[in-house]
């Protein structure tokens, strides 16, 4: 067994993504920075979801038609050697995101909401590491976001949200035993903070215009991976999101609406993963893992009706000389989710459905 090749195992899962809480998408993973020597790596995903629901018999009983769009995610990395000890990556991801747009023509009460949500991260990254096996690790991520949404239900309500760029930070640990493939890193993503220039409509009516405060939640992820036998390793890790501190409340809304959030959350978010991967010649390895998010139960919001999720992912990665490509397929069940309106609780019901996500990454080591 050799250590470079057992440990891509553990990346395997990352090759594609989708949606998870709250608007979770990228994981904001940092494991480029583990790579040996100087290594880029480019990595395209496609998303499939299929999200509908049917309303209350108050409300006709219709269905919503599937509201949730397809949608790509790019990721890509450098990471390079400054010394034995210290190192660098630049990470570009996109962390956060939402494509909801629910068909006209159903009878349901939402019919023709719509919500787009885009986000964009670079990070810079240093690590350095300890003689003990220990390394710390920081650096800066600059951000953007802009946002649009349509709710006709309430009055016709339009608005869009102007790009703007926030700064945060990352702060990590981590611990290797190379000989054993061993590798466990603790890392925290700040919080960052968007004033969002923000023009609101209600039918044909004239746009007003104010600043609405966004802040993307603060994260942790733990990520561990271990050999377990030859040529066989265990991988997974743990993400704590801060969603429930996350909102998105125009003044126009709130004062239509009495106060109401167009977008929020009430729990934070652990998403678990856990997998294997094994080793199978000098150029073919392959693994499996699984994915859980707990539901929280309540009220979900009328543009992300979905609580928690459970998910299969599969994956091979093919290496020769210098570079290594890695395939995957995801299988999400989404959780069950209900809705509410004013007067009416439930609204609707989401029950039954699902997202594939398909994934590609291409590594370069030199």
């Amino acid at each position: 067994m050799t250590v470079k090749h057992i440990a891509i195992a553990a990346l395997l899962g990352s090759a594609c993504t989708a949606q998870a809480g709250g608007i979770d998408r990228s994981g904001q993973s940092i494991l480029a920075l583990f790579e040996s020597g100087r290594y880029a790596e480019f990595s395209l995903g496609a998303v499939s979801p299929d999200t509908s629901g049917t309303a209350v018999a108050g409300l006709g009983g219709f269905n919503s038609g599937d509201m949730t769009s397809n949608f790509l995610q790019l990721g890509a990395a450098y990471k390079a050697d400054i010394n034995s000890q210290l190192s660098y990556a630049i990470i570009y991801d996109q962390p956060f995101g939402a494509d909801v747009d629910y068909p006209t023509g159903t009878g349901y009460y939402a019919q023709g909401a719509s919500a787009d949500f885009e986000s964009h991260a670079i990070t810079g990254l240093l690590r350095y590491k300890f003689a003990n096996n220990f390394s710390v690790h920081g650096g800066l991520r600059v951000q953007s976001i802009e946002a649009t949404a349509a709710v006709p239900f309430v009055g016709g309500y339009a608005v869009t949200g102007d790009r703007d760029i926030g700064v945060g930070y990352v702060a990590g640990v981590a611990y290797e035993r190379p000989e054993i493939a061993l590798r466990v890193a603790l890392t925290y993503n700040s919080s960052i903070d968007f004033d969002v220039d923000t023009a609101e409509t209600f039918g044909l009516g004239p746009a007003a215009t104010s600043t609405t405060q966004i802040e993307t939640p603060q994260s942790v992820n733990l990520d561990f991976q271990t050999g377990i036998a030859q040529d066989t390793l265990l991988f997974g890790g743990i993400r704590w999101a801060e969603w429930s501190e996350f909102d998105i409340t125009p003044v126009g809304y709130a004062g239509a609406t009495g106060g109401s959030s167009l977008v929020s959350y009430d729990d934070d978010v652990f998403t678990y993963s856990l997998g294997v991967g094994r080793r199978l010649n000098d150029n073919w390895s392959v693994s499996a893992s699984v994915g859980y998010e707990k539901s929280n139960g309540g009220f979900a919001s009328n543009l992300g009706p979905t609580d928690g999720n459970k998910s299969l992912a599969l994956a091979a990665v093919y290496t020769q000389d210098n570079m290594k490509i890695t395939t995957g397929i995801r299988y999400i069940n989404i959780g069950d989710a209900q809705t509410q309106i004013p007067g009416f609780a439930p609204a609707a019901n989401f029950e039954d459905n699902h997202a594939v996500a398909l994934g590609v990454k291409v590594g370069y080591s030199f």
